[in-house]
């Protein structure tokens, strides 16, 4: 089963229903509706915490759900998820230069499985007003995916099956973001 937590978000059930063409088994709960003894009794194989508003200390449990079950279970950060990561493990979450809500933009990667079978310099779709602070990534993690200009758009956990994209994989204008969902269900972690 695949728990996505959802951060009161807008984008949740579009990943959702994204997530449901690869795998049906899927269990949606808010961020702020259990508790990590729930998470675990549950065994899902693989967690995803969606976008959402604010920063990530106003997400329930999901930075909890990173420090504590990331080490043993997959988990895919997406957005605020996203952000959620960095901060867990030292990172800073800083203004982005450019705000931008709907705003496609190309994408480099750096041949992580996450992104196997994408071309480089993919379009994706950026909804956010926050970003990990490059000058702050805490050596856990490394960057696999970035703006031209630096920003980071994905992260990966150097020994947990942890992964980050601040873009918006469920989005139309996002190129790739299906084969992004089937890479994380079959990363060789």
């Amino acid at each position: 089963m695949i728990l996505v937590v959802d951060n009161y978000d807008s984008f949740t059930f579009n990943l959702v229903q994204m997530v449901g063409t690869i795998d049906s088994d899927i269990l949606v709960k808010r961020n702020d509706s259990f508790t990590l003894d729930e998470i675990k009794s549950l065994n899902p194989s693989n967690i995803i915490i969606s976008p959402g508003p604010g920063k990530p200390k106003d997400a329930g449990l999901c930075k909890d759900i990173i420090k504590y079950l990331g080490k043993n279970i997959p988990v895919l950060g997406v957005c605020l998820g996203h952000q959620a990561i960095g901060e867990v493990f030292g990172g800073k979450i800083i203004q982005a230069k450019n705000i931008v809500h709907g705003k496609v933009s190309k994408v480099t990667h750096y041949k992580d499985h996450l992104f196997k079978n994408i071309e480089d310099n993919f379009s994706a779709t950026r909804y956010h007003s926050l970003v990990i602070d490059e000058t702050t990534l805490p050596n856990e993690l490394t960057i696999i995916a970035q703006l031209k200009d630096g920003t980071i758009m994905g992260v990966r956990h150097k020994t947990y099956p942890i992964v980050g994209i601040q873009f918006h994989p469920e989005s139309y204008s996002t190129d790739c973001g299906s084969q992004i969902i089937k890479n994380f269900f079959n990363y060789p972690w």
